[in-house]
């Protein structure tokens, strides 16, 4: 009697949605337009989600897009990991095989983790980088197909996504920038409790602006009752609808449920569990249906033909009438690929599962895992050692479960979904002291590339140790870093009771990168243990990682002879025992030691070497460091031009291989080298570029730095102020590297300068210079000391620096006899800082600057020799003697430069210098005689200059509307004036102008002038 009615349990209208349907089908228009889109659509059970995304998937294919859809499984992380991504680009594939091949070609072995079909993944490169690696790809793999066709790609039910397709999806939609594509995900809002997985990546999307989020409400009463019409093809009576929309609160599923639930010969009397309601036409069912339903029930989201054969136990023809009984009832539906059965609501199927007896449960897992064993042909290769893994785990079987947890672990290393793996195989440690002796000694070892095995043999059974050592590295890889430093404390509590100093040692060495990416420290002390536990010990594989660890530890944080014995050691080691990654990692920083040593084309040649041998050999993720370390080491011997078609072969490189934070670093150092060319525009680019294309923080505050130093350049200090903010915020204060801090220390002295917050300035300064400029960092100190220096001689004469000044200046020349001067670029900078320090004392004259403009002639720098030039013209105008034509010459090739740069506060320096020596800047004109009046040739009036002196000399506007006997609204009118005249943005540096020009000598009878 149920027959006619449950085939209509569907509505066949589509009711209501509009306003949905108007959001979804704008948002493919903007995608076809060439906009990337994603949105994210959330609504409780059952509230008609699937039905509007069939709906717009149907009228975006009448339209030419290819939808692709893939839905994410129930079973978490017992199933497939990605696999929603695998399922959507699988379909994507079918629709457009020949440019999805194209899209892929190169790329194929990496992106079979995500779809077999493929090819061979091999074993790979297991790294931190190597699911960021396969996001990238991902990435432009779907960019290369969407580029000429649209694309709508749905993931449904991400509430009950695994951690590594939340990381993907979160990836896709901050990182695409072209392409048709149009990214819909969906989930159960009623679902996300406080502490549900997804809800972080959901505050994380809600952050960005190209993302957009619809709730999808329940059905008001009238289209309860248009719903309630289509499915019993009738207007249903208004009683009737009343009744339906009371209990169903407007909810589709509901609807349907208690619509079939209201007609003759359903059961009546239903209670008001929810439950219940769901189970109605489950109870109505015969008795063979009942059971294949529970069954399907614990199966899995979709569970194969032949796999429920096998445990149903059924005679084909029993089955078959089972599941049409099942079908017919709108209970269970087939799959869409025809292979296999799945239950048509979700809501229904955990409410079968429920209603499952404990031990019910457990047999039923039991039946799936020995069915599988007998037939693994029972469903797609790629998912039956993780669905093997479920169905043993959930038998409470520890000696089946075991292993299968642990072959299920390899799966998911394979895939690069770490944190599956740091899953499963937490599951396998809490199944270890549970299962017996004899299936423990049996175990496939499980260790991957970097975990090596630390504690034993490799091709011995694992121990638990190892299965430690395994789970920490996919929980560093993974981002679960909290997760893999509580193991390594617990592996090292186990290792107090079994000494093994090797084992240890390599623990110590997780922490050590732990503590760092976590921000809690710089991890010395966790390396310093480990290499005192491998002190003494024979050369071993791990031996040569901390060593070599600590090698590059010491050359980031402090350089020294100290890092270049432990780099010596590390290739050497390294090499006795074959393990060639870390010799030319080892290598690579011992090249990076000699140049900054001195030894540069020692150095330089090691490094070349090393990148050539990479290339050679297939070791993408040295190269990928080579390209970033090579260019940086040949810009600090000043040799900018070489390295960048070096950069930009290495950015090419790490695009091709999917390495998005090296990619970063080197868009930063580009950035770098064509601001020194004064390549401006391509520079502010690049570093853009630089804090787009990072995945981590600290690469993406490299681009923000490089921004700041060109919006400082260029005179825009609000912006430079921003930026630096952002690097700061992005390096963090928990590691500091003199790579970084000082830096960060030159751009903050400076701009604090430029605003005339010279205190600010000073302690910049003076925190820089308490942290210590170990050997090899003087490429960041020389531009940090000559913007103290200029910083004190621009402030010479202004009252409110003179205390401590003195102090201030011994200790800068004291740090300038500690710095290296190797390359001719530092032998420059150091020229150019001794020279700034004579002019802060007022001692400065042609002689003094002439050989600093000589030394800045023979290097590719040419703002620096704009500036260097401007210091010699002033000083040429400033002394005796006819040298009026030459600074004249110096000015105008000054500015000629900034001009080109758009270098403001240069220009302007230039300019001030030039009027005050009344001296035309335009080609062919004559030198003026110098005026009498310094300030008459700034354009001052009279009254204009006694505030001018006022605001020099430190004096409010209330205190020099006092003096004056003028009003302070007066003051401030004449200040605007005077910054408008002067070409400056506030008072501070009005001051500083006015006593870099010599102005306003001090008074001793004018207390701020004296100091008191």
């Amino acid at each position: 009697m149920l027959g006619p009615v449950e085939t209509r349990s569907v509505s066949p209208v589509f009711v209501g949605r509009t306003q949905e349907l108007a959001v979804l089908n704008e948002a493919l228009a903007r995608a076809a337009a060439g906009e990337p889109q994603a949105l994210l659509l959330a609504g409780e059970a059952g509230v008609g989600k699937t039905r509007l995304v069939e709906e717009f998937g149907a009228a975006a294919g009448r339209r030419g897009a290819i939808v692709a859809v893939g839905g994410c499984v129930e079973i978490g992380a017992d199933g497939l990991p990605f696999a929603p991504f695998s399922a959507a680009l699988r379909a994507l594939r079918e629709a457009r095989p020949a440019r999805f091949a194209a899209a892929a070609a190169g790329q194929e072995e990496e992106l079979a983790r995500l779809l077999p079909e493929l090819g061979d993944s091999g074993a790979g490169r297991h790294d931190e980088q190597g699911m960021a690696r396969l996001f990238e790809l991902t990435a432009r793999l779907l960019e290369r197909v969407a580029a000429t066709d649209t694309v709508a790609l749905v993931l449904e039910d991400l509430h009950w996504a695994d951690a590594s397709t939340r990381h993907l999806l979160a990836y896709l939609v901050r990182t695409l920038r072209t392409g048709r594509l149009l990214v819909l995900a969906t989930y159960r809002s009623d679902d996300i409790h406080r502490r549900h997985p997804l809800r972080p990546l959901l505050a994380e999307l809600d952050r960005l602006r190209t993302v957009r989020r619809l709730e999808l409400p329940r059905f008001t009463r009238e289209e309860a009752a248009r719903q309630l019409a289509g499915i019993l093809a009738a207007e249903p009576d208004p009683a009737q609808v009343d009744a339906v929309f009371a209990r169903s609160d407007g909810n589709a599923f509901f609807i349907e449920e208690l619509a079939v639930a209201a007609c003759e010969g359903c059961r009546t009397g239903l209670t008001d569990s929810l439950r219940d309601l769901l189970l109605v036409r489950v109870e109505a069912l015969p008795e063979p249906a009942r059971r294949i339903v529970r069954i399907v029930a614990e199966g899995g989201s979709t569970v194969e033909y032949r796999l429920i054969a096998a445990v149903a136990g059924l005679p084909e023809d029993d089955l078959i009438e089972a599941l049409r009984a099942a079908v017919g009832a709108n209970i269970l539906t087939p799959a869409p690929d025809g292979d296999g059965y799945r239950f048509r609501h979700s809501l229904v199927r955990e409410a079968v599962a429920d209603d499952l007896l404990p031990g019910e449960r457990s047999r039923l897992n039991r039946r799936y895992a020995e069915a599988l064993e007998a037939d693994p042909a029972l469903v797609p290769a790629d998912a039956r050692v993780p669905r093997l893994a479920g169905y043993w785990y959930h038998a409470h079987d520890p000696a089946k479960a075991l292993p299968a947890v642990l072959d299920a672990s390899v799966v998911a290393r394979h895939r690069h979904a770490y944190t599956e793996q740091l899953r499963l195989l937490e599951r396998a440690m809490e199944l270890w002291d549970s299962a017996p002796e004899e299936v423990r000694a049996g175990l496939r070892p499980v260790t991957g590339a970097e975990a090596c095995a630390p504690c034993g043999d490799t091709g011995a059974p694992p121990r638990l140790l190892d299965l430690m050592a395994e789970a920490t590295v996919a929980g560093r890889f993974g981002g679960e870093r909290e997760r893999a430093l509580a193991i390594t404390k617990r592996a090292l509590r186990l290792l107090e009771d079994e000494p093994d100093p090797l084992c240890a040692a390599w623990f110590w060495m997780q922490r050590s990168r732990l503590v760092q990416a976590l921000a809690r420290g710089d991890g010395r002390r966790e390396l310093a243990t480990a290499q005192d536990l491998v002190r003494g010990l024979p050369p071993s594989e791990v031996h040569a990682e901390v060593l070599a660890l600590a090698a590059n530890w010491s050359m980031l944080h402090r350089p020294g002879p100290e890092a270049f014995a432990a780099a010596e050691q590390a290739v050497q080691y390294a090499r006795m025992v074959g393990a060639r990654d870390i010799e030319l990692h080892a290598r690579l920083t011992l090249g990076g030691l000699l140049v900054n040593a001195g030894e540069h084309e020692a150095g330089l040649t090691q490094m070349r070497q090393v990148l050539t041998d990479t290339l050679a050999e297939g070791v993408p993720h040295v190269a990928d460091r080579a390209y970033v370390n090579l260019p940086s080491e040949l810009m600090s011997v000043g040799r900018d031009r070489e390295a960048v078609p070096l950069l930009r072969e290495g950015i090419a490189f790490a695009r091709r291989h999917g390495l998005p934070d090296s990619e970063a670093w080197m868009w930063g150092n580009l950035s770098d080298a064509l601001y020194s060319l004064g390549q401006w525009p391509a520079a502010a680019e690049a570093a853009a570029q630089a804090t787009r294309a990072g995945h981590g923080a600290k690469p993406r505050g490299a681009g923000a730095l490089k921004l700041a130093q060109l919006a400082l350049a260029r005179g825009d200090l609000t912006e430079a102020a921003r930026q630096l903010s952002a690097a700061r915020a992005r390096y963090g204060a928990d590691d500091p590297m003199p790579q970084q801090s000082l830096p960060l220390a030159r751009v903050a002295l400076a701009t604090a300068a430029a605003q005339g917050r010279i205190a600010d300035a000073r302690a910049e300064l003076l925190r820089a210079l308490d942290a210590g400029l170990p050997p090899g960092t003087h490429r960041y100190g020389w531009p940090l000391l000559l913007a103290a220096a200029t910083a004190e001689a621009d402030t010479r004469a202004l009252p409110a620096a003179q205390q401590g000044r003195a102090e201030l200046l011994g200790r800068l020349t004291a740090t300038v006899r500690t710095l290296t001067t190797g390359a001719p670029v530092w032998a420059a900078y150091e020229h150019w800082t001794r020279a700034e320090l004579c002019r802060a004392e007022g001692r400065d004259t042609a002689e003094t600057w002439a050989p600093v403009v000589a030394a800045f002639e023979c290097l590719d720098r040419p703002y620096d020799l704009a500036w260097v030039r401007l210091r010699l013209a002033g000083a040429l105008l400033g002394e005796d003697g006819d040298e009026r034509d030459r600074a004249l010459e110096l000015l105008r090739l000054a500015s000629a430069v900034a001009d080109h740069l758009g270098a403001r506060p240069l220009a302007a320096a230039v300019a001030r210098l030039a009027r005050r020596a009344r001296l035309d800047l335009a080609p062919g004109a004559a030198p003026e005689p110098v005026p009498a009046d310094p300030v008459a040739a700034l354009g001052l009036t009279t009254r204009e200059r006694e505030v001018l002196r006022l605001v020099a000399a430190g004096r409010t506007n209330r205190q020099i509307a006092e003096e004056l006997f003028i009003s302070p609204k007066t003051v401030s009118v004449h200040v605007s004036n005077i910054l408008a005249k002067l070409g400056v943005s506030s008072r501070g540096e009005a001051a500083a102008l006015a006593h870099r020009l010599g102005l306003f000598p001090a008074r001793a009878q004018d207390p701020v002038a004296a100091g008191q």
